[in-house]
């Protein structure tokens, strides 16, 4: 029993080991990146469901498999928060351990002054006439200030300074290191407690509030988030303004809201501002970006008893260079009480909308974005359009199981023009009364954002500093000159001898700098032939 326990113990002791040493760390950093990139270049459905559906089209092959394996959910998969997680465990087991041996560094002294300065890869020795000991030390002091000194008295009478610099080197790789793991508990932090939504407000005045999923076309929370709390805030768009150069070429757009949050929702008071592109609205601790548009043509249907519905729905753009947009209006009969009745005299408007039409012979499209010549091709559809069956429907089409199955029948083809009508069989009016724009509006909460914002500041500063700041050390022995003898005029042998911690290229002129200012310029402080030997001893030293 006590061998399986220490088997065990054994195992569990290596596999820690295994898991918090760097090497581990950077693959497994090399793995999440790589883990990444399936999400960048595959649709995910928390993000445009549409995108997943037409991809399951066009590859009905290698989809299902492709779904199996989490390719379409890749941030929420097991495969890749198992990743996350060992990385983020990997991380703390290597820096923990290094933050003990930099303390210990950093209260031990400099390395005692080598007994050959001569085998270290930069050296300079120089007689000093009408220079003491005490002199030449204390000249090696001054210059060094700043550096990491201690001061050494040798057997043989002579006195050494060791001194070394650049710690900063180490604070900056820590620092580097943690906020790695301070970016990966906030971008975890993010999908916990963060949500985003989407949702189109037509540019006619419409308001949207932000006080229940419910409001929201499409919504995403956070594993914490249930929607009951969302932060509260309304929007109100007014109007959208689009600048078009003459290519068609969209240059600027402005969207015209006003906004109310914290004691504008209790007092009613609006606020302007002006959306655009990369110039989201922040408030209420959430930022509403402008992420698309297009136009919801109006249309107004006129029954033979008198009774009027006006529809103004959003159509999806086909085309973000003409803007030529589908979609569907879609109309109950009033005052019909007979369930089977009401469904049988549903009516749609379907087709084709052109904001300046051009046609390729009887076939609408749209020559330029802006409405110049809004046209529209319509085909009136009645009959019953599933709207009770239970399933869900795109807004921008009807159901094509009723078509085929004879429910719903076409009555009318035409195009329209602003102000034009169609009169169907039974006395029906449709009239094309106008077209208004539409804004997608974006709403993002994370209340990780700036820590993550911070993090990746801090992530930069430490590379920098890890990269930029050279750990070196460097010795200054001065010993009198034993042909001085009795003589009163002072002879002192100063060496200076230097080291560098790291590979890096710049050691050579510091050291040569200092060599000149303790020695003169015309000492001879080029590199030793036995610099790779004399710092591997060095090293162990």
């Amino acid at each position: 029993m006590r061998d399986h326990l220490t088997t065990a113990l054994a195992f569990l002791r290596n596999t820690w080991r295994g898991l918090t040493s760097m090497r581990t760390a950077l693959v497994l950093l090399f793995l999440l990146a790589m883990a990444a990139l399936p999400g960048a270049l595959i649709p995910q459905r928390s993000l445009n469901r549409s995108e997943v559906d037409k991809y399951f089209q066009q590859h009905p092959d290698i989809a299902p498999l492709l779904d199996k394996i989490g390719m379409f959910e890749v941030f929420s998969s097991v495969w890749f928060a198992s990743i996350y997680v060992l990385l983020f465990i990997s991380l703390i087991g290597c820096l923990l351990p290094r933050c003990w041996e930099y303390y210990k560094q950093w209260r031990s002294k400099p390395v005692r002054t080598p007994r050959n300065l001569g085998r270290l890869p930069h050296h300079a020795e120089k007689t000093l006439d009408d220079t003491s000991v005490d002199e030449a030390i204390a000249a090696a002091k001054t210059r060094l200030r700043g550096w990491r000194m201690v001061e050494h008295t040798e057997t043989d009478g002579a006195r050494s300074i060791s001194a070394e610099r650049g710690f900063l080197r180490e604070v900056g790789n820590l620092v580097f290191h943690f906020a790695l793991v301070g970016l990966l508990i906030g971008l975890a932090g993010g999908k916990l407690y963060g949500y985003e939504g989407q949702v189109i407000v037509v540019a006619d005045g419409s308001e949207f509030c932000n006080s229940g999923t419910y409001n929201y076309d499409s919504f995403r929370a956070g594993l914490s988030v249930d929607g009951t709390q969302l932060s509260p805030f309304c929007v109100k768009v007014d109007d959208f303004d689009v600048d078009y150069q003459p290519n068609g070429q969209v240059a600027n757009y402005r969207v015209g809201m006003q906004y109310q949050s914290g004691e504008g929702l209790e007092t009613n008071t609006w606020k302007p501002y002006t959306l655009q592109v990369n110039h989201p609205l922040r408030t209420a601790g959430d930022r509403i970006y402008l992420t698309g548009n297009g136009y919801a043509p109006r249309f107004t249907v006129t029954w033979p008893d008198g009774q009027q519905r006006t529809g103004l729905v959003q159509w999806q753009p086909m085309s973000p260079q003409t803007m030529l947009s589908q979609g569907a209006t879609k109309f109950d009969q009033p005052g019909v009480t007979d369930e089977v009745q009401r469904r049988q005299s549903q009516l749609a408007i379907t087709g084709l909308f052109a904001p300046t039409a051009a046609f390729d012979g009887k076939i609408l499209s749209s020559g330029f974005p802006d409405l110049l010549d809004p046209t529209a091709a319509i085909d009136v559809m009645r009959g019953d359009l599933g709207l009770d069956s239970g399933r869900g429907q795109s807004i921008f089409g009807v159901d094509q199981s009723m078509v085929e199955q004879g429910r719903l029948n076409r009555v009318a083809r035409e195009n329209v023009r602003v102000g034009e009508e169609i009169r169907l069989d039974d006395g029906t009016t449709v009239r094309f009364d106008g077209v208004e724009r539409w804004a997608n509006l974006q709403v993002s909460h994370d209340p990780f954002q700036t820590s993550v914002l911070a993090f990746a500041v801090l992530i930069i500063f430490g590379l920098g500093t890890s990269l930029i700041v050279k750990r070196r050390r460097i010795w200054v022995r001065a010993a009198p000159h034993p042909e001085s003898g009795e003589s009163p005029a002072a002879r002192t042998v100063v060496e200076v001898g230097g080291l560098a911690r790291t590979d890096q290229a710049g050691y050579g002129e510091e050291f040569a700098r200092i060599a000149d200012d303790l020695l003169g310029a015309d000492v001879d402080h080029s590199p030793q032939p036995r610099a790779d030997a004399g710092t591997a001893r060095e090293r162990k030293s």
